[in-house]
């Protein structure tokens, strides 16, 4: 079984207008079915492999010279409630099956949904929704896509538990 898999384009009822329109999305799944949502959502982005610290490190100082955001917002507080942050993302909701993270940006926006499917295999969801503000924009992610997919795959695979653990 495929740790992680990126596969068609996820997006809930609750995550389909998010944004006014999308340029650029994605899914990639694993499997959990022992920890919550929260928990889930916490093993992919709150923690942070040495390789992909190293890679936010790299762009950071890369896109501080076009004036996108590098630091942490001024309302930044890690509690696990909407209106607070993992890392730099914003909770936008929470269900008990789904967590709507993201950020705005002068050249785009973004969420990221974390969804629990409830199927056997490859139950969680990672979409991520891009909005272009402006060409920065479409450039930046033209630019991060590569890099976005294999920090992405890697941040999922953190949340795999194997379905024999369930038994």
């Amino acid at each position: 079984m495929l740790k992680v898999k990126e596969e068609s384009i996820f997006i809930s009822e609750n995550a389909a207008n998010l944004l006014p329109r999308i340029d650029f999305a994605d899914t990639f799944s694993t499997t959990n079915r022992i920890h919550s949502i929260q928990e889930i959502t916490n093993q992919i982005f709150n923690t942070t492999p040495k390789l992909i610290a190293f890679l936010f490190k790299i762009r950071n100082s890369i896109v501080q010279f076009f004036g996108l955001k590098t630091t942490l917002p001024e309302d930044h507080h890690e509690e696990f409630k909407v209106g607070s942050y993992i890392k730099f993302f914003k909770i936008y909701d929470i269900t008990p099956s789904e967590v709507i993270l993201g950020a705005n940006d002068s050249h785009l926006n973004f969420r990221a949904i974390v969804s629990d499917t409830k199927v056997a295999s490859h139950n969680i969801k990672v979409t991520t929704l891009v909005e272009y503000n402006n060409k920065k924009g479409k450039i930046y992610m033209n630019l991060i896509k590569p890099f976005h997919r294999m920090v992405v795959k890697r941040m999922v695979s953190q949340a795999f538990q194997s379905p024999e653990k369930n038994n």
